[in-house]
């Protein structure tokens, strides 16, 4: 048994998930729809029932208060005192029992009340409905009982016809259930075309985001300008996911290309020279000799596969938590001269790991391009702003290549004979962009910012290269 229901339940909702979801809005709309008019009617037809029963209650006392003096205690009445008038001829008077001790000619001698409520009767007024509203009763009558005096065992039963009152409520019962048709109709056809044209834009979008899953570059899902609900925000929100995710695939792009041109260099002299080495047979020592020429390629080649990859890497962001600079400028593997903050104050910058890549790198580029003495020094501002900057001794780089410098594999006409390959700058740039902060190069008096991140000024000196690194982190604490 409950197997069976779980299976009707799991088919019932594979049905529903298979079921359009304007359906699915238009249904639950009418079902909600039909609930309120439902309610609404059967409100309406009970305060109007309770009116009329009202009224024809104040004809019943009325008419029992009427005969009341008319009945004697016995419950027999005088001949002629009721006459022939209707409202005098519907009584009856019965016993506790409900048995009919008289009558008159309108209600008949068959007993109208169950001995219970008979008995009730005898206790106080009691109001009794006689045949049904559906289907129609050939004699509908509402009845009241109510001691024939105060003590009395006897009970005087007067009663009334429903005809017209039932005719109302008849007539009443049609005119809700054809105006709750119609409203239900016409709300279900509205509700559908509001479905309808709320939907459109989203099927609009899947098919724009069809043509792209299909290929289709820079498509932008169509979003109506100067609208703000839900349909248009998540458009919005489609349109930055999907420019993000085309940059993700331009970085990913370049980041292949980069690497398949960079690469193919080294790898064809790997090849050549181990072609070369095998044109003719050499002695033990020519190929010790051979080996250390490609081990000395190989670790170049090495190097710069790290550089590209850690450059793809710092694209992606990897959200680590903030580092020491000054510890880390400490540690460097370098015969810079590093001047530490005061103590109490240590800076907050890159993840350890990161910001160790950040500085060595320029203090690689400022020993390699540059001249010594380099200096590195780390500060941190009121608003916790660490300020890193790393400066060499040397002739300085050409002002009109500070806009490339950041560029991969950008190297200016001197650097082409010195190592590298022209990602050092490009890799700070990434590592430094990833984390909010920013980079800043300055030589021969002119000064150049990869962002505008931060309103502060730098001090740089005359000669040589100065790259600055401004890094978010927090306030010193008192």
């Amino acid at each position: 048994m409950g197997e069976d229901r779980r299976t009707r339940r799991a088919r019932a909702r594979a049905l529903l998930g298979r079921t359009p979801l304007r359906l699915r809005l238009v249904a639950g709309f009418a079902a909600a729809m039909a609930v309120v008019l439902t309610a609404s009617g059967a409100f309406v037809y009970w305060r109007v029932e309770y009116a009329l029963d009202r009224r024809l209650d104040t004809d019943l006392v009325a008419q029992a208060d009427a005969l009341q003096s008319v009945v004697a205690a016995d419950g027999s009445v005088p001949a002629g005192a009721v006459g022939t008038d209707p409202e005098r001829t519907d009584v009856q008077v019965l016993d506790r029992r409900g048995a009919v001790v008289w009558a008159g000619s309108g209600l008949g001698a068959q007993p109208l009340l169950t001995p219970a409520e008979a008995a009730r009767a005898v206790r106080g007024p009691v109001t009794v409905d006689v045949g049904t509203l559906l289907p129609i009763s050939a004699r509908p009558l509402r009845l009241l009982a109510r001691p024939l005096a105060a003590g009395s065992p006897r009970v005087l039963l007067v009663g009334v016809r429903r005809d017209a009152r039932d005719e109302a409520l008849r007539e009443l019962i049609a005119q809700l259930g054809v105006a709750g048709l119609g409203t239900l109709l016409v709300t279900t056809v509205v509700g559908e075309r509001l479905a309808r044209a709320a939907l459109r834009p989203v099927e609009r979008y899947r098919t724009q985001a069809q043509a792209i899953a299909a290929g289709a570059s820079l498509v932008r899902l169509d979003v109506p300008a100067g609208r703000d609900d839900e349909v248009s925000r998540l458009g919005d929100t489609l349109n930055e996911m999907l420019a993000a995710l085309e940059r993700g695939v331009q970085r990913e792009r370049r980041f292949v290309d980069d690497a398949s041109h960079e690469l193919r260099t080294p790898l064809t002299l790997l090849l050549t020279r181990l072609q070369l080495t095998l044109t003719r047979p050499r002695s033990v020592a020519e190929h010790e000799e051979v080996l250390r020429e490609l081990q000395t390629d190989v670790a170049a080649l090495s190097v710069l596969a790290e550089d590209l990859l850690a450059l793809g890497s710092a694209a992606t962001g990897t959200g680590e938590e903030a580092g020491d600079v000054a510890r880390v400028a400490r540690a460097l593997p370098t015969t810079a001269a590093v001047r530490a903050p005061e103590p109490g104050t240590t800076p907050v910058g890159l993840a350890d790991a990161r910001l160790r890549r950040v500085l060595l790198n320029l203090v690689t580029n400022a020993e390699v391009h540059g001249a010594a003495p380099v200096r590195v020094e780390v500060r941190r501002l009121a608003d916790g702003v660490v300020v890193t900057t790393v400066t060499d001794a040397g002739a300085g780089v050409a002002p009109d290549f500070l806009p490339a410098a950041v560029e991969r594999f950008s190297r200016a006409g001197d650097a082409r004979a010195r190592p590298g390959a022209g990602l050092g700058l490009a890799l700070v740039d990434a590592l430094v962009a990833e984390r909010g902060g920013e980079l800043r190069l300055c030589s021969r008096g002119t000064h150049h910012r990869y962002q505008h991140r931060f309103d502060v000024a730098c001090d740089h000196p005359d000669g040589g290269t100065t790259a600055t690194v401004l890094l978010p982190g927090r306030p010193p604490t008192a």
